[in-house]
Order: C-alpha cells, then structure tokens, then sequence
C-alpha cells in the first residue's frame, strides 16, 4: 500500500511539451513493470504506457509517437515525456502497476488548452 507520487502537470498549450514523473519505493519500482494511466471526469480511467523493468516500453495508440515513458531506477522514477500535447491529452495523470496494484496516489493534472 505505498502511495505514489506524481508531479509534473500544468497547464499548457496545444503543441506544448509536459515531463510527468512517478516516485515511490524502491520495492514499489525495482524489477517492476510500472504504467502510466489517465483519467478525465466521467470517463474510465485508461492506460497511456507502460515500460519494463528492462526498459522495453508499450503505448496506446492515442499517444504513440507523442509520448515517451522511461525510467531511473536509481531514482525510484518513472517519467513521462509527453509532446505535442493536444486537448484530448487532459485529464489527471496516475502510475500504477499493471500487477501487484496499490493505492492509486492524487495524480497529477494535465491541461492542454487549444
């Protein structure tokens, strides 16, 4: 049950470029496959991208090509790099677990005017 902590959100504009970043613990990131998902106000919460404790990276295909998930486990980080950000791309931002979930933490808020 260890909360995670997301940070990195705000408010940009359409074409603008947002870094999200995930922290926990160590046993919460090593050897862990850690995701990213979002959600908006009346909508299921969805997967964005996830990315192995080998570093092999998947995403959806609303943001292929857009986003890059990475991660430094010395830091306990996974990280986000979202580009070319579009309106349909706000919503609050969370990490997670595919497996072995825990406590979804208070994301972060990602706004992208157009």
């Amino acid at each position: 049950q260890v909360q995670f902590v997301e940070s990195g959100g705000g408010l940009v504009q359409a074409g603008g470029s947002l870094r999200l970043s995930c922290a926990a613990s160590i046993s919460t990131f090593s050897g862990n496959t850690i995701g990213w998902y979002r959600q908006t106000p009346g909508k299921q919460r969805e997967w964005v991208a996830t990315i192995t404790s080998s570093g092999a990276t998947t995403y959806a295909g609303s943001v292929k090509g857009r986003f890059t998930i990475s991660r430094d486990n010395a830091k306990n980080t996974v990280y986000l790099q979202m580009n070319s950000l579009i309106p349909e791309d706000t919503a609050v931002y969370y990490c997670n677990r595919p497996l072995y979930r825990l406590d979804w933490g208070q994301g972060t808020q990602v706004t992208v005017s157009s």
